[in-house]
């Protein structure tokens, strides 16, 4: 599958490292944990909802997915954030958006410049039409946790590396059923606790059961696995 700058990058060649996850991250593991109570509160006894590939593979038109950031402006039709690698997002929210504060449902003048925001919804390139919006007291934006990743912000023409952390399964991309709903809001949550910076534009449910993770705007890296729990298992 060819890459498409700013949209879908994979990393080149099919050597792949395997290695455990280290010391240094375990912090974002316990994000992700937060993170997923938020989330999993939010979504309540909500199903996911699938949609099937098109031929050649999953990459469809506006899926679920998401993106953690720092608000740096404000509209009444939405916000614009910034998320840890300095990539722009433009939120675009309406009467049917959900707002937390950490665990606790707020209105939606909760976001405010300066706030470490979770925006949940339907993502289409750079914008975000969000259907949750959790505000992260105290929070980074995820700068932190991106940097312990060593996740690599995008520059126009340079290759993506070939690397991998964790436990990366038999893989290839275009496999797998695009997922949506809590499942979606869920793995996308745990993904951006350990590996936030880029944005979640689909999430794809393997054969296994497990989750691919699709991030964009990025170097590295691309493909967040998150096993049936919502752990991250591993990236590359």
């Amino acid at each position: 599958m060819n890459d498409r700058v700013m949209t879908d990058h994979s990393p080149t060649g099919t050597g792949r490292a395997r290695r455990s996850l280290l010391s240094k991250k375990n912090g974002a593991w316990v994000a992700a944990v937060g993170l997923m109570c938020i989330v999993a509160g939010l979504a309540g006894a909500g199903t996911a909802s699938a949609a099937s590939p098109p031929a050649g593979g999953p990459v469809a038109g506006p899926s679920a997915g998401g993106a953690t950031g720092i608000v740096r402006s404000e509209s009444a039709s939405g916000f614009t954030f910034a998320t840890a690698t300095g990539v722009a997002v433009t939120v675009a929210a309406d009467s049917a958006t959900k707002y937390h504060v950490g665990v606790l449902p707020a209105p939606a003048s909760a976001v405010k410049n300066g706030e470490s925001v979770l925006v949940l919804g339907t993502v289409q390139s750079a914008t975000i039409t969000a259907t949750e919006v959790v505000v992260q007291p105290r929070g980074d934006g995820g700068a932190a946790a991106a940097q312990a990743a060593g996740v690599i912000p995008f520059q126009q023409g340079v290759p993506s590396p070939t690397k991998s952390v964790g436990r990366i399964p038999d893989y290839t991309e275009g496999e797998g059923t695009i997922v949506s709903g809590a499942t979606a809001d869920l793995a996308t949550a745990a993904a951006q606790a350990v590996v936030p910076g880029g944005i979640v534009d689909r999430v794809v449910q393997l054969s296994d059961g497990e989750y691919e993770v699709h991030n964009i705007s990025i170097n590295w890296p691309h493909h967040v696995f998150v096993g049936q729990g919502f752990q991250v298992l591993g990236y590359e």
